[in-house]
């Protein structure tokens, strides 16, 4: 048992914020606060790029990270991240790979702290070896932990049970190691809300199992085809501002090529340096 000032002497550390990304402005001017130690959500329908969403938001902060990635094979996140740190399309980094510049995209990759796990479907015990090598390696829990995605665990894939015990184990795993947990889950894709507006952030009540609600922060995303907007906003937040409705966002801008994100428009930037697009 802890008293009030013990826990949070203990827990201070666990409590900042993460690493500011540059791209994500906007939202952060809407008060939201991802911190260290936290179960962060990212929540979105099918096709919304939550996945390069995550592996861009986690290469930027530059933080020592362990990957599960149940959604994307092993190549498709590899190239993504050398797409990212290339200025490069997948398909140019592809086509680099099978021919001279192999060597140039292995380097462009040695300096990553993110570190991935693949296979579906994600499992607790293979969490668990996946974190005693990585502790055996480094000798420290890695400072960020993504789950891709929440419903590709073993037996969560339509069992409501087997996905508040996701959430659970979660939650347990972000306190016992003090590591930010990002799970990604989905949002309906057959509401009236997805069938009218689907370039619009679900609401709370649009995300499966209505697990938005159990994290301290729950981010819901979509993309605008047409515009290339990014559109996220903060559903749960325990320390600050959100909107359960979604309709209050912020408005970033995605390369999906490129697996980049922007915090103005590439025709501003272009605008900026004077570079037609």
């Amino acid at each position: 048992m802890l008293t009030a000032s013990r826990s949070l002497a203990l827990n201070a550390e666990a409590g900042r914020e993460l690493p500011r990304v540059p791209a994500f402005e906007a939202l952060y001017n809407r008060g939201v606060r991802p911190r260290h130690g936290n179960v962060i959500m990212v929540a979105g329908r099918s096709g919304t790029q939550k996945s390069g969403f995550a592996l861009f938001w986690v290469s930027q902060m530059d933080l020592p990270t362990l990957y599960f990635s149940a959604d994307m094979s092993p190549f498709t996140a590899s190239s993504r991240l050398a797409s990212m740190v290339m200025g490069e399309t997948t398909e140019e980094v592809e086509e680099g790979m099978a021919g001279p510049r192999r060597q140039e995209y292995l380097d462009a990759l040695a300096p990553s702290k993110i570190q991935f796990s693949f296979g579906s479907p994600i499992s607790w015990p293979k969490v668990d070896q996946e974190l005693e090598a990585y502790v055996e390696l480094w000798d420290a829990y890695p400072s960020v932990l993504v789950f891709d995605n929440l419903m590709d665990f073993d037996g969560a894939e339509s069992d409501y049970t087997e996905q508040m015990a996701v959430m659970s184990n979660a939650t347990e795993l972000a306190r016992n190691t003090g590591s930010t947990v990002i799970l990604m889950h989905h949002a309906s894709d057959k509401s009236w809300e997805a069938k009218s507006d689907p370039w619009a952030p679900p609401s709370r009540d649009q995300v499966k199992g209505g697990l938005s609600e159990k994290p301290e922060l729950s981010l819901s995303v979509a993309l605008d085809p047409n515009s290339m907007e990014y559109r996220v906003a903060c559903i749960k937040q325990r320390m600050g501002p959100c909107d359960p409705t979604a309709r209050k966002y912020s408005v970033i801008w995605c390369e999906p090529e490129y697996t980049r994100f922007h915090a103005n428009s590439p025709l501003n930037r272009a605008n900026i340096m004077g570079v037609p697009r």
